[in-house]
């Protein structure tokens, strides 16, 4: 049975007016992503990759081409059927972490919630609750923000990724602002959501990520130059076990 498509873009564009002169920053880009794939984005600065990430993301809509995301057309839709789409249909990850500061966990992960009129305030609890437990912080639902490391606060974002069930998880850079031992305990959580049948696209420039990942999307000048599969996918948890101890785990 063939897998449903999460992502299909087709001959996808984007222009942009600077100046008097056109930038072409993504110049015909096709590629699908399949339910349960975890797909690596890559390309220098300049590779159209943040535009490509923010139409992924319907933070932004192709100049021409297609744009479906879970069967539903993305480029005809106004600014505000994009949030609800956005909302209901994508799970958020940035290497900012982008939480409130002096918001307890808990609350964090509640936020996507507050859209949904369908749940009361237990079952938002609830379910915020479970998210955390999932990525391993059900002791630390009660902290706020400035009160945990940058590894407990990006795992807090992904399990507020996780909250509304999401068909899609993207990430962008979610490993930039980590050392190494605290990127491994993430991607080993990302691995983790990979193989309960999660949808990921993990969004970086650094390449050494593209050997955790199923398969790999790299851009140049706008263009895909490269999209392989991952014959031999490294395991995040072995590097990590494999780290000289005298390195202190966040």
């Amino acid at each position: 049975m063939a897998l449903k498509k999460i992502i299909e873009v087709l001959d996808l564009c984007r222009d942009f007016k600077v100046g008097g002169e056109t930038v072409h920053a993504l110049r015909g880009v096709n590629f699908e992503i399949e339910q349960g794939e975890f797909v690596t984005i890559m390309g220098s600065s300049g590779s159209g990759k943040s535009t490509l990430l923010n139409v992924l993301g319907c933070l932004d809509t192709p100049t021409s081409g297609e744009y479906r995301l879970d069967g539903i057309s993305v480029r005809s839709m106004n600014k505000n059927q994009r949030a609800d789409i956005r909302n209901r249909k994508i799970g958020f990850v940035f290497q900012s972490y982008n939480l409130l500061p002096k918001t307890t966990a808990l609350e964090n992960v509640e936020l996507p919630l507050l859209y949904n009129p369908s749940l009361t305030s237990s079952q938002r609890r609830q379910r915020a609750m479970e998210a955390l437990y999932k990525v391993g912080l059900a002791d630390r639902v009660a902290h706020r923000s400035n009160q945990m490391s940058g590894g407990q606060q990006q795992r807090v974002a992904i399990a507020r990724a996780l909250v509304n069930e999401p068909v899609l998880i993207l990430a962008d850079e979610a490993t930039g602002n980590l050392d190494s031992r605290t990127s491994y305990e993430i991607l080993s959580l990302f691995q983790d959501l990979h193989r309960e049948g999660r949808t990921i696209v993990f969004v970086t420039h650094n390449p050494e990520l593209s050997g955790f990942s199923s398969r790999n999307i790299v851009l140049k000048d706008g263009r895909v130059i490269e999209d392989r599969l991952n014959p031999d996918i490294r395991c995040a948890k072995t590097v990590l076990e494999s780290l000289p101890k005298e390195e202190n785990p966040l």
